[in-house]
């Protein structure tokens, strides 16, 4: 383990400040569930480390306001999951918390550290010896002509097929979910939408955040279309396995007509995937087997299958009708 300053400011504005103070190398940490990780595989290795356990406010679930929910980024993952708001208007948030994780992980993971885990690709986290944009800008993609079976099907590269590990993202996605964020510079808002970046020829940069930015809070809209929601998650066992496809789906019907559909992916793109032309396909129709099934193939419909993972194609598209129908019943 290489030598790191340990630093814990009280509030928001003093962690930005002590991050801007630091030469090089400074990172935020809440849950330590990925960085310490990757702190420990020598992918990572911070000079400083900012606790932001310590801050008062920043793990408030706020259902006060009509309008839209808020939860603090240090919301633990299983305050969040078990919170009466988000079980009957997002059922699909609590679900995408409750299958992310072992329930030490949910207890001590926070939602704001949650949003920016990085890729479990083994490559990434393996031996230097394999090549990796994201640990080593232009070193190569070892994932392309290698063992590529969990690897994205939907927004890759020739730099980067690595899929988005996270569960919750892909339920905050279909909701249309903002962060709000602070650095030296302000506060700004970030559709969740919008935060991860395709990985296009530079992987290595995840999200849209500055390397200084922290996350405060993430706030969802509240409306009759999360009521109506599941998220379904394929994995290769029952419990604590990466998605190897997963969907986020929310419908609101009126009558037996789709007024307002949702459609996300996880577990087969490079980045939380909104599937929009597939949401647009259901509207106005009744949400039958045959409807849902079209809607699931126009979101695979750009799919680049590599060598080991054709297979996610008809998974997810057996995932994204089975999950409409799920959220069918609940309406």
């Amino acid at each position: 383990m290489r030598d790191f300053a340990y630093l814990r400011p009280r509030s928001p504005g003093e962690a930005v400040q002590l991050f801007a103070r630091q030469p090089t190398g400074a990172r935020y940490f809440a849950g330590g569930t990925t960085l310490f990780d990757l702190m420990k595989l020598g992918v990572e290795a911070p000079a400083t480390v900012i606790d932001v356990t310590r801050i008062e406010g920043l793990a408030n679930i706020d259902a006060s306001e009509r309008g839209e929910l808020r939860i603090g980024a240090l919301a633990a993952m299983s305050e969040v999951a078990e919170h009466a708001v988000v079980l009957r208007e997002f059922p699909a948030l609590s679900e995408s918390l409750w299958k992310a994780a072992s329930q030490q992980l949910r207890n001590m993971a926070t939602v704001g550290g949650n949003l920016l885990q990085r890729t479990r690709c083994a490559y990434f986290r393996g031996s230097p010896e394999f090549a990796c944009n994201k640990r080593q800008p232009g070193s190569g993609c070892a994932a392309l002509g290698g063992q590529n079976r969990g690897h994205a099907v939907l927004g890759g590269s020739e730099a980067c097929v690595a899929v988005y590990p996270g569960d919750m993202a892909v339920a905050l996605t279909a909701f249309d979910a903002v962060v709000d964020t602070l650095s030296p510079r302000g506060e700004r808002t970030v559709p969740v939408r919008e935060l991860h970046r395709a990985p296009g020829a530079t992987p290595h940069l995840e999200t849209v955040l500055a390397a200084d930015e922290l996350i405060l809070r993430i706030r969802i809209p509240r409306g009759p279309v999360g009521r109506a929601s599941t998220y379904h998650k394929v994995r290769d066992r029952e419990s604590y396995a990466f998605a190897l496809a997963s969907a986020a789906v929310a419908v609101h019907l009126q009558g037996h007509r789709v007024a307002d559909a949702r459609i996300a992916l996880g577990g087969v793109a490079t980045r939380p995937w909104r599937a929009t032309e597939a949401e647009r396909s259901l509207l106005g129709l009744p949400l039958t087997r045959a409807a849902a099934r079209r809607a699931a193939e126009l979101a695979f419909a750009g799919a680049a299958p590599l060598e080991h993972n054709a297979f996610k194609v008809a998974l997810g598209i057996e995932t994204v009708t089975d999950a409409l129908m799920l959220a069918k019943d609940r309406s």
